[in-house]
């Protein structure tokens, strides 16, 4: 393994472990429809990867790469759910949501150290950046459709305990 595999296998390991920790701690605060919508957002600022050429994966392991990503974020739409708590809705916290997570770091360092050395450094990046954009978006679709449910019949308890008690 070269130094540079090396530094940025530690990266991916120091950004996986950040990642773990702002999850654990975002658990903790109400979820909103901006906190489940943002971050997909936010993270599609890294296409501009791809005005770089070396960058650019072939369409197949484009295909490839989206592929395998929704097949990831299926483990971690089955892991993610919400709950109605002081009249908010927060995530529930899953136990295997950090096993997930780690999990998914291995299984990248794995790919990284089998096919590192048959495809550049920069399209490896852009593959991986792609895996991570095919896992996001259907994990952020399905929080967003089960958040407006979970919202839903808050609104609709509310609407409930708003009605006056017949006599």
């Amino acid at each position: 393994m070269t130094t540079s595999v090396l530094l940025a296998t530690i990266g991916a390991a120091i950004m996986a472990t950040l990642a773990i920790i702002i999850r654990l701690k975002a658990i903790k605060k109400p979820a909103s429809v901006k906190k489940i919508v943002l971050p997909p957002l936010f993270m599609s600022t890294g296409f501009l990867m791809f005005l770089y050429e070396p960058t650019r994966p072939a369409p197949l392991q484009v295909l490839e790469a989206l592929s395998v990503g929704m097949l990831f974020s299926i483990l971690l739409i089955k892991t993610s759910s919400f709950e109605i708590k002081n009249q908010e809705i927060y995530m529930k916290r899953s136990k295997a949501f950090v096993f997930i997570l780690v999990g998914l770091l291995i299984v990248r360092i794995g790919f990284k150290i089998i096919i590192g050395d048959s495809i550049d450094v920069e399209e490896l990046s852009g593959m991986f950046f792609l895996l991570a954009y095919g896992m996001i978006i259907p994990w952020r679709i399905s929080m967003y459709v089960s958040y407006k449910k979970v919202e839903k019949q808050l609104k609709d308890s509310g609407k409930k305990s708003m009605v006056p008690a017949e006599t």
